[in-house]
């Protein structure tokens, strides 16, 4: 189903817009879902952000891990946070 007609909401004092009910539904939209805001001149766009799940792609790496018997200590994670921050400069 899609929103094919306007809805009308209203900014509060503190700049809190309601996103509509059925625009929420139909776009997956829950509490702390973040967003992109865009403006120019007299248009405001809002864009769902997905974020990855962090803690859940950092558990799947550790049970591969474990899988595979793989063991780093903290200082081979160390070394390579720093030669991946170097690289990216």
């Amino acid at each position: 189903m899609t929103t094919e007609e306007p809805e009308v909401t209203t900014m509060s004092e503190k700049g809190q817009v309601v996103i509509p009910q059925s625009i929420r539904k139909e776009l997956g939209i829950k509490p702390k879902t973040k967003f992109l805001v865009y403006g120019r001149g007299d248009t405001v766009i809002m864009k769902k952000l997905d974020l990855p799940n962090l803690k859940k792609e950092w558990d799947n790496i550790f049970k591969s891990m474990d899988k595979k018997q793989l063991r780093l200590s903290e200082k081979e994670i160390q070394e390579e946070a720093a030669s991946a921050r170097k690289a990216r400069r």
